[in-house]
């Protein structure tokens, strides 16, 4: 038994890093081909075109990290917040906190007087775990963690906008608008399966979501671009 418990991995304990991983490097190959296209389609040289990039990295790293920092920082103000609520309730009603626990339990088809045992062995326990995880619904694995979401933002949005960027220098000339859009569409495929298998979810619709909102991005982008479209100068 204790084996099979040990093996056991349940995929919520990946939340967490998982979403602001996948957020970050997805933005990170979007809005950077993107930004990448559309200079490039306003015929720009190629070091304009790097500048640009180098800029939208640099930028887009600071501003996802800064986002997720504040975003999930509210979160957790919130979080703590609610568990400092909660320790005063149950620090001044103790036996009300009781049938409130045990009230939840026979909602999940305990019968009442197992309910309220179950309440007592629990807040015996530890009290304040008990009403976070199921009143609150405040676990150690799904806790906000504002440093870590904004690291690893700003990491993945930086690796992710690398690869457009990789592109512009192997691109040359009318090839580097193709050589990004390529190379930026098969990768948001491949974070797209990625991240579904990490996740444990399907994997077609994972890698078709991602692809075909990145390739509408950067489509509308080179777009706009065209519309200040200059002569082309020399890289």
């Amino acid at each position: 038994m204790n084996a099979i418990a040990e093996a056991e991995h349940h995929r919520t304990q990946r939340v967490g890093w998982l979403r602001a991983a996948v957020l970050g490097a997805n933005d990170g190959i979007v809005s950077t081909a993107s930004l990448v296209l559309g200079v490039a389609a306003s015929n720009a040289s190629t070091k304009t075109i790097l500048i640009a990039g180098v800029a939208g990295l640099v930028a887009g790293a600071m501003s996802m990290a800064a986002g997720e920092y504040v975003s999930v920082s509210s979160q957790s103000d919130t979080e703590k917040a609610d568990l400092e609520q909660e320790r005063h309730e149950l620090k001044v009603n103790e036996a009300g906190e009781l049938e409130e626990l045990a009230g939840i339990y026979v909602k999940r088809g305990l019968e009442p007087a197992l309910a309220k045992t179950v309440a007592q062995q629990l807040m015996a326990r530890d009290a304040l775990a008990a009403h976070a995880r199921d009143e609150l619904g405040i676990s150690e694995s799904m806790v906000a963690r504002p440093v870590q979401a904004a690291i690893v933002s700003a990491v993945t949005f930086s690796v992710g906008a690398a690869l457009p960027l990789g592109s512009v220098i192997f691109g040359h000339g009318a090839n580097v608008m193709t050589c990004v859009a390529g190379t930026s569409l098969v990768s948001l495929a491949v974070l797209g399966g990625l991240s579904a298998y990490v996740g444990g979810a399907k994997t077609w619709k994972a890698v078709l979501r991602v692809t075909f909102w990145g390739a509408l991005a950067m489509a509308v982008t080179a777009g706009v671009g065209r519309l200040f479209e200059t002569p082309r100068s020399l890289p």
